[in-house]
């Protein structure tokens, strides 16, 4: 199934033949070094009971490496062209469903057919993955929203904007550290895998990339007492970030925490007023989160 799909004089003649072109809006830019893409593939691990979610099909070439390897792979395409081409180049391969949509609903939430085909192939016994070559466009909501779901992955294996991976890594004081720092590392461990030059996509995009991979850690998530009012949380507390945290969280919370309330919060975790949310580290992260959900569920 190796074939030579995927290398620059490849896609530019497939692409002129069928008239297609690489679209900005859905963040398109192809692997054309198939060393990479055998690259991610390995670093995957997958299993042959692999349950492995791609989004962004591109030409089926990670597909066609993720296919023979797993169980199941379920593989979401929003280009209609993209997503035909693919299934003409992997005609016959049994083990993938092709979706052809957006995989999300809205920036905040998965498609409900999405999540119910993975509630379908995802059976006892089987591991969940998420493997891709991430476009640019959705790469954060789609990694996020994906570990907050019930039935979340065992690790994530992906392409990335390397900016975008550095802010999962990110420690506390430094530019890259945010909502996606504390998140990411609330409920995975996160590790920068390979950096990729923009040299090996076609179109070229402007920025560096990254081989990220993240592993779930089922003990740090069980340890937060409830999941998604922490991802809201996350989200909340950076609005603002160069204002002290304190006026972060009046304005966050407006209506439902007051200054007495806010007040109260901060002397009980012994933080100064000149606090910022960009100098909390993980652990201070968790328990203001759990003193602001139990006075505001008061």
């Amino acid at each position: 199934m190796k074939s030579k799909r995927q290398t620059l004089s490849f896609l530019q003649s497939r692409f002129r033949e069928i008239g297609i072109r690489p679209n900005t809006k859905h963040g398109q830019n192809f692997l054309i070094d198939l060393n990479l893409v055998d690259f991610v593939a390995d670093a995957a691990d997958i299993q042959p009971s692999d349950v492995v979610l791609e989004v962004g099909t591109g030409t089926g070439s990670l597909t066609a490496r993720l296919a023979e390897r797993a169980a199941e792979v379920i593989t979401v395409e929003i280009d209609l062209q993209l997503h035909n081409l693919a299934r003409e180049e992997l005609f016959g391969v049994e083990n993938v469903t092709f979706l052809q949509q957006d995989v999300l609903r809205n920036k905040n939430n998965f498609d409900e057919k999405v999540l119910n085909l993975i509630a379908e192939k995802v059976t006892p016994g089987r591991g969940f993955k998420l493997v891709a070559n991430l476009p640019y466009n959705v790469a954060t909501p789609v990694m996020s929203n994906l570990l907050l779901i019930d039935q979340y992955p065992d690790s994530m294996t992906v392409m990335i904007q390397k900016e975008l991976a550095d802010r999962m890594v990110a420690k506390p004081c430094t530019k890259d550290y945010g909502s996606l720092s504390v998140w990411m590392q609330s409920v995975a461990t996160t590790e920068i895998l390979k950096e990729v030059p923009p040299a090996v996509f076609f179109p070229r995009p402007k920025v560096t990339s990254a081989i990220v991979q993240v592993v779930s850690d089922k003990e740090r998530r069980e340890a937060i007492p409830d999941l998604v009012f922490f991802h809201q949380f996350t989200r909340r507390i950076f609005l603002h970030r160069r204002k002290f945290l304190r006026s972060s969280i009046l304005g966050a919370w407006k209506g439902e925490l007051d200054k007495p309330d806010v007040d109260s919060i901060m002397a009980e975790l012994q933080m100064s007023r000149e606090t910022r949310a960009e100098e909390l580290n993980i652990e201070t992260m968790q328990r203001l989160c759990e003193a602001i959900r139990n006075r505001v569920g008061e």
